[in-house]
C-alpha cells in the first residue's frame, strides 16, 4: 500500500463518525503503528495512557505518544466497550474484549471488522513500518512498536533495497565539436 493510500485511508477512519468505534481504533493502531492482529487483540485498557492532555500507547519501550484525533477515539471507545454486559466480563481489562469469558476478541473476528472499513492488515501494516524505518533507525523503532530489531532491521534493508536497484538513465554524450568552458574561458 502506497503511503499516500495509507494517510488517505486514515484520514477517512478518523473522520468516519457512522462508523464503529471498535472497528475505527483497531484500525487506527494497525495503520499508525504497525500492529498486528495478534497484538491488537492482546492490549488492554491499562496499555492506553491518559494522563491531562497526553495520550500514551504501551507497545513496547517507551510507549508512543497518540495523535490526538487517534486519542479521542480511543478513549471514546475505552469508554463504551461492547461485550462488557455479561456478569463475567463486567470486569475485562482487554481494550478489544470477545464474547468468551476473560477473552479478547479473535484476531479474525476484528480482521473482518476492519476490512469491512477497507482496510486490509497486512498491506495497512507494512506500509506504516516502511515509514517508521525510514524516518528512524531500525532499532528505535523495534523498541517503540515492540518488535524484534532483526525484524525492523530486515525491513528498513528492504526499503532501502529499491533504491539501490534503481536504474538510472545512460548519461548523455556531448555533441560533436562540443568544448566545455574552463574557467579560462569566462
Amino acid at each position: 500500500m502506497p503511503p499516500e493510500e495509507r494517510i488517505e485511508l486514515l484520514g477517512r477512519i478518523l473522520t468516519a463518525s457512522d462508523q464503529p468505534l471498535r472497528s475505527r481504533a483497531a484500525a487506527a493502531i494497525v495503520l499508525l503503528y504497525a500492529q498486528p492482529l495478534t497484538r491488537v487483540v492482546r492490549l488492554t485498557i491499562d496499555d492506553v495512557v491518559h494522563d491531562g492532555d497526553l495520550v500514551l500507547l504501551h507497545l513496547g519501550e517507551p510507549a508512543s505518544p497518540v495523535p490526538k484525533p487517534v486519542a479521542e477515539i480511543l478513549l471514546a471507545w475505552i469508554d463504551s466497550r461492547t461485550n462488557m454486559n455479561t456478569a463475567t466480563n463486567r470486569d475485562s481489562c482487554w481494550l478489544f474484549p470477545g464474547r468468551r469469558t476473560g477473552q479478547p476478541m479473535h484476531p479474525e473476528t476484528l480482521g473482518g471488522l476492519l476490512k469491512a472499513l477497507g482496510v486490509l492488515n497486512v498491506p495497512g501494516r507494512t506500509s506504516a513500518m516502511r515509514q517508521h524505518v525510514q524516518q528512524m533507525p531500525a532499532p528505535v523503532v523495534a523498541d517503540a512498536l515492540g518488535y524484534h530489531h532483526i525484524t525492523t532491521t530486515k525491513l528498513a534493508a528492504e526499503a532501502a533495497v529499491v533504491w539501490s536497484r534503481y536504474v538510472t538513465t545512460p548519461r548523455l554524450r556531448s555533441p560533436t565539436g562540443w568544448t566545455p568552458l574552463t574557467t579560462r574561458d569566462s
